[in-house]
């Protein structure tokens, strides 16, 4: 059966270096990244060059910040493992398109749909959002809302969920 990897977790919480960590176990020299950030700045600019450095050159990078589930689907037969990291910035860029949560909700199903079709191994990340306080604005309250729902489908139809805390994995499920 092939292994579906959920890691959440706030922020530095050291989701992304457990998530290459499992995805390194994974047999095969074929590995994809798909990165969903869009660097609007100097700053974000730097976080994706320090990413790219903690992988390695062995591992291909394809850019999805919208068309994630089709990116998954279509590189997932030729490839032996993916990452995507993250979920919680593919759903800001989402709502950078439309601000309509419903025409959003509808790429959660084709997302979890896309993960149960691939053909390798796929590791996922996300940040856990809903632990603090309720936003004060409508914005902030869609986004918070928006990820809760995606990580909740996502969660469901992996095999295994972890939730990394000060940098420790913590199993959650699987």
């Amino acid at each position: 059966m092939k292994k579906t990897v959920f890691v959440l977790g706030g922020c530095r919480s050291g989701k992304s270096s457990y998530a290459l960590e499992t995805a390194h176990k994974f047999s095969g020299n074929n590995k994809v990244f798909i990165a969903t950030c869009i660097p609007h700045d100097d700053e974000m600019n730097q976080r994706v060059a320090r990413h790219r450095q903690e992988r390695s050159q062995a591992w291909k990078t394809i850019e999805a910040p919208i068309r994630l589930p089709e990116a998954i689907i279509e590189i997932s037969p030729s490839s032996d493992a993916i990452i995507v990291d993250c979920l919680t910035l593919w759903i800001s860029n989402l709502l950078m398109d439309s601000d309509n949560s419903d025409k959003i909700e509808m790429q959660i199903p084709r997302l979890t749909d896309a993960i149960k079709k691939s053909h390798c191994p796929i590791v996922l990340v996300s940040n856990e959002v809903g632990q603090g306080i309720v936003p004060e604005n409508k914005l902030a309250r869609q986004f918070r809302d928006l990820v809760g729902y995606v990580n909740q489908a996502v969660a469901g139809c992996a095999n295994e969920v972890i939730w990394t805390v000060a940098g420790i994995p913590v199993k959650i499920k699987g």
